[in-house]
């Protein structure tokens, strides 16, 4: 049985230009903190791949400070600037909701885009410096969220703004300057580089905090040893992302073959073309992802970011959904090995769950 991989917005494969930029780091030795030649030929491919990854969004080489993955770079931020007031949309990827136990929370729209006049009435309860963290596309919608717009907006009250890109890099136009945002979250396995390694962009002159202290690296805002393979495949995979086809017409015609069975989340808003959010009536997320494993295709219920854990989804609960209609929808995701004929076979065994453990099939027990 062939598998089908629909589970990108989780970890996509790795692109194998970056699998061979970290071999080519393993077999080498150097600390890139070191003078001699050994170091200044990692410092080297270190410095090639904060080049790329500043290219993706627009930025400075100097802008970029490599962390251990979007969840740290999103810590990074937040609780670096702890001094100042947090608001973030109700719709945050765990890394920020769990980041500050004093965020204050935004509400979104029935689409999952947060809501301008409610951030204007929060940013003008108090006078305090504060700090917005709105995420650029949603990891369970991939509803596109009204960055500038909401930056525009916090400009008005001397707000910092923090755009969790995780999930839009690769997948949509981002170009930090346009979005408004002072720092901007970027993670390598999203894109087809290694787990294990992401990046902070930063504004040189930010009064940013470190979070990590001792050798002073990374402009001193996250000490350590450089990982050297990982930003090595992390540099090489961004060279890679002008090569994907765009995939919004799979996504689009798994949403129209699936019909008016299903319900799918933000789908009037605008989304990144990878990603679909889908509820099956009267099945629980948790046996469709049992159901779809078995068929050799591979979905999530939500995030995966949980430990493997299957709850009500924060998402789609503010978005307005009962925790019963949350419980039944799963994600699909798209990335660059995707192929038509996959569409075809989630399709397939979409309509062969629901016939099987539908509404119709409850009614009939």
């Amino acid at each position: 049985m062939r598998s089908i991989y629909l589970d990108h917005n989780a970890t996509t494969p790795m692109a194998p230009a970056a699998a061979d930029a970290m071999n080519a780091a393993l077999r080498e030795c150097g600390n890139a903190s070191s003078v001699h030649w050994a170091g200044r030929r990692a410092r080297a491919r270190i410095d090639g791949a904060r080049d790329a990854v500043a290219a993706l969004v627009g930025a400075a080489p100097a802008d970029v400070v490599f962390t251990s993955g979007g969840t740290e770079a999103n810590n990074l931020a937040l609780c670096g600037l702890a001094g100042r007031r947090l608001i973030v949309s109700a719709v945050e990827h765990g890394s920020v909701l769990a980041a500050r136990a004093d965020a204050e929370i935004c509400p979104v729209d029935e689409e999952g885009r947060i809501e301008l006049d409610a951030l204007r009435d929060l940013l003008g309860a108090s006078p305090a410096p504060a700090l917005l963290s709105l995420m650029a596309a949603n990891n369970e919608t991939g509803v596109i969220q009204p960055v500038a717009e909401a930056a525009e907006i916090c400009r008005e009250f001397g707000t910092l703004v923090h755009c969790d890109a995780v999930q839009a890099a690769g997948k949509m136009a981002l170009d930090w300057r346009d979005l408004g945002a002072d720092l901007v979250s970027l993670s390598a396995h999203k894109i087809g580089g290694p787990q294990g390694v992401g990046a902070l962009i930063v504004d040189a002159g930010s009064d940013l905090k470190p979070m990590i202290l001792g050798g002073g690296q990374e402009r001193g805002l996250r000490a350590g040893t450089e990982n050297l393979p990982g930003i090595a495949g992390f540099g090489a995979a961004v060279g890679t992302l002008a090569e994907i086809a765009p995939l919004a017409h799979i996504r689009d015609s798994i949403e129209d073959r699936i019909g008016a069975a299903a319900r799918i989340y933000g789908a009037g808003a605008p989304r990144i073309g990878n990603t679909s959010c889908i509820g099956m009536q009267g099945v629980l997320a948790e046996t469709q992802v049992m159901a779809f494993d078995l068929d050799g295709i591979m979905v999530s219920a939500g995030a995966a970011c949980s430990s493997g854990k299957v709850a009500p989804s924060h998402v789609l609960s503010a978005m307005g959904a009962t925790d019963e209609q949350a419980n039944q929808a799963i994600r699909v995701s798209l990335g660059w090995n995707s192929e038509t004929a996959d569409a075809d076979e989630f399709v397939a065994a979409w309509l062969r769950i629901y016939a099987r453990l539908g509404p119709k099939q409850a009614s009939a027990a």
